[in-house]
């Protein structure tokens, strides 16, 4: 049987990934300046078509 990756620990590992580079340039900003309201609305946005596949794939069954 086949296991399906766990996205959620995927998506943290990333962002810690992120976290821990930033850190250790001492701040230094590589990543071009977002406005953070765009960042949180995209993660909203992502959540929300995650939210919905997984509803239909749970229905198809």
């Amino acid at each position: 049987m086949r296991r399906s990756p766990d996205f959620g620990t995927l998506i943290f590992g990333v962002l810690t990934l992120l976290a821990s580079a930033y850190v250790l340039t001492d701040g230094a900003s590589w990543l071009p300046s977002v406005d953070p309201r765009w960042v949180l609305a995209a993660v909203a946005g992502v959540i929300g078509v995650l939210l919905l596949i997984s509803s239909a794939s749970r229905r198809s069954r």
